[in-house]
């Protein structure tokens, strides 16, 4: 493992159903990077309660947000995906996350960034409940369904010029974390069609087989 025995574990704050959280795991477990899993329930609202039900903590001290992940790396405090999975991969930079070719990096800068602003937000538990809420369970479906739709098509696109065995060639790198969990909560949550999706179906299918080699059990905690 890539923990020595001087430094103190890794604390990752989760939620089993987040996508943004699992991007993460997927990024610990590559690294070899042990760590203590603390688990925040956002259905029943862990992260808003003013008593944390699993640490002494508020978690609103520990992210303001009250969303997941978390990280805290002793005296650091970290509490986004993409800062996360970054500051992860310049600490333990093997197996690196990112391509050397330049153009391959900026592509999965740019596949990240359609799953994390174009895809995910729209999908985000609060959203969807307000939206459902506030219209009704029909139109949250077609919001949902929509969004992810419109984002795979467009990494479709993107990647069909450097797609290997994986997003970007035949390594593992940044944007299949993002690319792996989005694809598996729009097909097991949201009950996505993916049959037009060719490429991006093919990718994800050499993900799962690669992720179950890493992790007996790579899509829960």
């Amino acid at each position: 493992m890539a923990n020595s025995g001087s430094e103190k574990k890794l604390k990752l704050y989760s939620y089993w159903r987040s996508s943004c959280a699992h991007r993460v795991r997927i990024a610990l477990t590559l690294k070899g990077l042990e760590y203590e899993y603390i688990p925040v329930n956002l259905v029943k609202g862990d992260q808003f309660g003013s008593v944390f039900r699993f640490v002494p903590e508020d978690f609103k001290e520990i992210n303001p947000m009250g969303t997941v992940p978390a990280l805290v790396d002793g005296d650091v405090v970290i509490s986004d995906s993409f800062a996360i999975i970054m500051y992860l991969d310049e600490k333990y930079p093997e197996p690196p996350l990112l391509p050397r070719d330049l153009h391959k990096r900026a592509i999965n800068y740019q596949a990240s960034s359609i799953v994390l602003s174009g895809i995910q937000p729209h999908q985000n538990l609060a959203v969807i409940k307000y939206i459902e809420e506030k219209v009704n369970a029909e139109e949250k479906t077609a919001w949902v369904h929509t969004a992810i739709t419109k984002g795979f098509t467009a990494l479709e696109k993107l990647l069909v010029s450097c797609a290997g065995k994986y997003a970007t060639g035949d390594e593992v790198c940044l944007a299949d974390l993002f690319l792996a969990p989005q694809i598996h909560g729009a097909i097991n949550r949201f009950q996505i069609n993916m049959v037009l999706l060719l490429l991006v179906s093919t990718i994800v299918s050499g993900l799962e087989y690669f992720l179950r080699i890493i992790s007996p059990n790579p899509w829960n905690p």
